[in-house]
């Protein structure tokens, strides 16, 4: 853990765990570089401390120096790391950028409730033949973090999606005024969240009850994306109608499938569906997206802290049926002297 998230961290200050893909596997380099700055930039600016996660020669680093980022931006043969990875990878000492599965696994081990992500994964379309389904589904199923993201990609089966995280146990919540659950950069899908939250301090109190009552699942916070960075949603449908055509076509499937409807819905809308194309306007658009959601994700965190922090002081009295507080010494310094008496008398 880094210095810097450590301090925050013992200090109870709010902490937002960022993932890494987006640096390995999004942008080309140094666009993905300056993306990770301004990320970072925007959770210190909004009162968070930033801590990337990331693989480094096989150890899971939680916050990451200048250097380190610009070594995974610049790096060419690095791992896209799940939860299924994690053991290859630091057992051979490998590096990689950790997907929201592998980043919601370290940010739980060091402490930190709140991560921020552009978009989860989730159930393909013809998903239920396929049993094609994101880890990052079942990750929210078993590891309590908060994970703040612009819902799901709209190449994905957004109704199948839902209904498994339902079935995980995933408390899901819209952010804002509307229960529409957003499809990364169309502010609707056609479904509706379970719940939804209308700022900061309703979220921070849905994700302290969760931890709380000591659920193993996570939660979902799915923000819209601005109004002047949406994409109209049937130009984005009939976009990923003709790529799914084309795939089945030409017999894509697999982890090849989603880099394949990417690219073929930027080629056929001129419009990036995620972070992976590298044009000067797709890359401000895919940034502005995704520093919303640090700025809201760190508002969140922010909102999270000051919660924690004033139901400790309001638990501070005790019972009187209470064991007492004991103290802890920090720093002393133990001298044995072992004596035998002369006298047998012990004065």
């Amino acid at each position: 853990i880094q210095p810097s998230v450590q301090e925050a961290l013992m200090e109870g200050r709010p902490v937002v765990a960022l993932e890494s893909t987006i640096i390995t596997h999004g942008m080309a380099y140094p666009q993905n570089l300056s993306m990770a700055r301004k990320v970072e930039e925007t959770v210190t600016t909004n009162g968070a401390v930033p801590a990337t996660v990331g693989i480094l020669k096989g150890q899971i680093h939680v916050g990451l120096t200048d250097e380190e980022l610009e070594f995974l931006a610049s790096s060419k043969n690095v791992v896209k790391v799940s939860r299924r990875d994690l053991p290859f990878v630091l057992s051979q000492g490998l590096s990689g950028g950790t997907t929201v599965s592998g980043t919601m696994i370290a940010a739980h081990k060091a402490g930190i409730p709140v991560f921020v992500t552009g978009g989860i994964g989730g159930v393909h379309r013809g998903g239920e033949n396929t049993l094609d389904v994101s880890a990052d589904l079942t990750e929210l199923g078993r590891t309590p973090v908060a994970v703040v993201s612009a819902g799901v990609k709209s190449i994905l089966d957004i109704g199948r999606t839902l209904e498994y995280l339902e079935t995980q146990g995933v408390c899901v919540a819209a952010f804002g005024e509307s229960r529409e659950f957003p499809a990364f950069f169309s502010r609707q899908s056609g479904f509706q969240a379970p719940y939804h939250v209308r700022d900061e301090e309703e979220a921070a109190e849905l994700i302290a009850s969760a931890l709380e009552l000591g659920l193993s699942s996570g939660v979902l916070i799915a923000v819209p994306c601005p109004q002047e960075r949406a994409a109209p949603g049937q130009v984005i449908e009939g976009a990923i109608q003709q790529a799914l055509s084309e795939a089945r076509s030409k017999g894509i499937t697999g982890k090849e499938l989603t880099p394949f409807m990417l690219q073929k819905i930027n080629e056929l809308t001129g419009q990036s569906c995620r972070y992976f194309f590298f044009s000067s306007k797709k890359c401000q658009t895919d940034l502005a997206l995704i520093q919303n959601n640090a700025r809201v994700g760190s508002c969140i965190a922010v909102a999270l802290s000051k919660l924690q922090k004033a139901r400790r002081k309001g638990s501070l009295p005790w019972r009187e049926d209470a064991n007492p507080p004991q103290p802890v010494v920090i720093g002393g310094i133990n001298v044995d002297f072992i004596a035998k008496a002369q006298n047998p008398v012990i004065l």
